[in-house]
């Protein structure tokens, strides 16, 4: 099973930002984690795209761009140009989602689909099959820091079921209160992308504990 972790840049020491970005190059993770935050879709604001183009010139792995925004749509083809290899876009922001996902792909980018932790996962059956991750947030959107919501669990089984049901490929991403602690309970209901922010930049060993959540 694939076993992905996804450092956060939004915990990183933005005083230090390109030694941050290096150790995340050396490590062994897989993607570098970025949260966009626009300050109406989620109470608090993150950083743009002169941020994403800096960390795209600096990184040697993916960037895996989260849009907690309104009105994504405006913005797809930019974050294609800044850098975004991955972009995922919140189910609750998007008004034609269909249309969205098919924009996303057709720029060439690998489309992912959140859901806030209210939010069913079954609402997600008609468009599985389209999607090339979906992400749990298993904390409220908008602040880092958080603890996790144990609820999150029985999501992320009831989604590999559906994805086993519709026979597709789609990667499950988890983000919010993730850490060492529960890595392997969240590998062993399905995940496969890991994102730790906290857990890893605040850590003695950011190295060490980004191989402590790949290995549990």
């Amino acid at each position: 099973m694939i076993r992905y972790v996804a450092p956060s840049l939004l915990s990183a020491d933005f005083n230090n930002l390109g030694r941050d970005i290096e150790m995340v190059n050396q490590s062994e993770a897989d993607w570098f984690h970025l949260d966009i935050m626009d300050g109406v879709f989620v109470p608090n604001m993150s950083y743009g795209f002169p941020v994403v183009e800096h960390v795209a010139k600096l990184a040697k792995k993916p960037l895996d761009v989260h849009l907690m925004i309104i009105d994504p749509d405006r913005y797809l083809e930019r974050f294609r140009d800044a850098g975004a290899n991955i972009l995922t876009v919140h189910w609750e922001a998007c008004q034609h989602l269909h249309r969205t996902v098919a924009e996303i792909k057709r720029l060439g980018m690998k489309v992912g689909v959140s859901l806030n932790p209210h939010t069913p996962v079954e609402l997600l059956s008609d468009i599985l099959p389209e999607l090339d991750l979906v992400l749990i947030m298993s904390v409220n959107p908008g602040f880092g820091g958080q603890s996790f919501i144990e609820n999150s669990i029985s999501k992320i089984t009831r989604l590999k079921e559906m994805i086993k049901k519709a026979g597709c490929s789609t990667l499950i991403e988890v983000d919010g209160g993730v850490g060492p602690n529960n890595a392997a309970k969240l590998y062993q209901a399905g995940a496969n992308v890991l994102v730790a922010g906290n857990a890893v930049f605040k850590a003695e060993n950011p190295s060490e504990a980004i191989k402590a959540i790949k290995k549990k």
